[in-house]
């Protein structure tokens, strides 16, 4: 595969890897109702064997130091193998970037490695492979935070943190490698709209958010194309700052061993005053509208159906994760036993929920056959008003919970995700045993809780329904469900099919 292709194909995936979607009961046009749902005989045999003494673990807790320039420093030790991993947090993501300039954060950190004061983009992938090192840097459109991340062998470390100061330090953003990117990135957009997921997801969140960042699910095009080595440089002083980031460690080395290393690489990192980033409010959809993006010919609807959810401090965080796993988390859950096993409508359909400092998503979606279409919309109507109508039996609810706990619990065994829960709690201002209550709080979760989030944050009546499909099939199905606007793949409206 040439490195062209996979360049475009990694493209595709980092887009893709977003979430989706959320909805409640009608005094509007009235949505269709559902046939009985069968199942054909299924019966969930298996359960997460859950030992009960995990609802009273301990997990290690990171000990903690400050640099000489105010630089945090997070440790936790790990001496199983002679490797470490690090997370350079900046307090500063997508939210930070300028109104006229999307995607500036984003672009920042995909640029840090292409060349530096001291070395060039091939030199530094030369001396990455030669130390057996890994290295990433990735922010996004509406995200908190940026993080350039390294990992490798603690024989190398003073190497490795060599170059990991000098790219997070004194990036140039050479001219001739801002027009690389740029000229890949643009690339990689003309394939990513031709991907109904893609299109998908981008109406859906532009329907939730309006012009909030989190609209926004791919930089907008201008942006790209008028971004310079000067925007770069200029947003990266502002914001790559030790007083605006702190460092996560996990491996094989003791904070008395580290300690003299960072102070060498990151100790006369200047601070400076940072631009405050002040998160945008979120005007819920008042009314719920179904989006139909036309792709005439297609032999499939992508659906993509929800509404607004809750932030990660909210106190209803842990109803509605169990909430979700029942409904739709997994191939457990009620949409992928209805939608594939029951009626074979899709490969899969799946909801998750999304969180930050401003609400998220909760919502549900998958890709079926053009000519089930409306089928599949009584099916994902159907289930959400049975969470909302129904109270989940005691079987279903604790297999959901084992589900939960048993993947929390395995998680454990990997450093890395012990130092992402660290890093969670530390930008969320989590309680200190959060992590460790973080069973019992899944487990305390009951039936009417369940029903009750169901109720407040499935409004069936602002639910916004995305569509991606051949308008001239499915038209008349979806404008059941609420006022239909018909677009293109841009998001223009078509005329002559509204």
């Amino acid at each position: 595969m040439n490195t062209r292709l996979r360049s475009l194909l990694l493209g595709v995936a980092l887009v893709l890897s977003g979430s989706w979607v959320r909805a409640q009961v009608p005094s509007g046009p009235q949505l269709p109702g559902p046939t009985a749902q069968s199942l054909k005989g299924v019966v969930l045999k298996r359960k997460a064997p859950i030992n009960r003494e995990i609802l009273r673990v301990r997990l290690p807790r990171p000990q903690e130091a400050r640099l000489k320039n105010g630089l945090e420093v997070l440790l936790l030790e790990d001496h199983r193998i002679p490797t470490f991993s690090m997370q350079m947090v900046i307090l500063s993501g997508g939210l930070a970037d300028p109104p006229d300039h999307r995607g500036l954060a984003q672009f920042t950190a995909a640029l840090l490695r292409e060349g530096t004061k001291r070395r060039t983009s091939r030199e530094i992938a030369e001396q990455l492979e030669a130390l057996g090192a890994s290295l990433t840097a990735a922010s996004g459109l509406s995200s908190l935070t940026s993080v350039v991340s390294v990992s490798g062998l603690v024989e190398s470390m003073d190497e490795v943190l060599d170059l990991f100061a000098d790219i997070i330090r004194n990036p140039t953003f050479p001219p001739e490698e801002v027009e690389r990117y740029k000229t890949r990135t643009l690339a990689q957009l003309q394939l990513q709209r031709t991907l109904p997921q893609l299109l998908a997801q981008e109406r859906f969140n532009r329907a939730l958010y309006g012009e909030h960042p989190a609209g926004w699910t791919i930089p907008p095009v201008d942006s790209i194309r008028r971004l310079t080595s000067d925007a770069l440089a200029r947003f990266h002083a502002a914001h790559y700052r030790p007083n605006n980031a702190f460092l996560a460690v996990v491996g094989d080395v003791t904070l008395r061993e580290l300690l003299p290393k960072l102070e060498r690489f990151f100790g006369d990192w200047e601070p400076a005053e940072v631009p405050p980033v002040t998160i945008p409010s979120v005007t819920p959809p008042s009314v719920r509208k179904v989006y139909l993006i036309h792709r005439p010919g297609s032999v499939q609807t992508v659906l993509q159906l929800g509404v607004l959810g809750i932030t990660r401090t909210d106190p209803d965080y842990f109803a509605v994760l169990v909430a979700d796993r029942i409904f739709g988390g997994g191939p457990a859950a009620r949409l992928f036993l209805n939608l594939r096993e029951d009626k074979g409508y899709t490969y899969g359909a799946y909801s998750t929920f999304t969180s930050s400092k401003f609400p998220g998503v909760w919502g549900a979606g998958a890709a079926v056959r053009t000519e089930v279409t409306e089928g599949a919309m009584r099916e994902f109507l159907y289930e959400l008003r049975r969470l909302r109508e129904e109270p989940v039996s005691a079987e279903e609810l604790e297999n959901a919970k084992r589900a939960l706990v048993g993947s929390f619990a395995l998680s454990l065994e990997r450093p890395e995700e012990l130092l992402q829960n660290i890093i969670t709690q530390k930008i969320y201002n989590l309680p200190a045993d959060y992590w460790d209550t973080y069973p019992q709080k899944v487990f305390a979760v009951t039936a009417e809780d369940v029903q009750r989030v169901a109720r407040k944050y499935f409004d069936l009546e602002r639910m916004q329904i995305v569509a991606v499909g051949d308008a001239r099939r499915i038209r008349e199905v979806l404008a059941q469900y609420g006022p239909l606007e018909v677009l293109d793949a841009e998001g223009r409206p078509l005329s002559a099919l509204n």
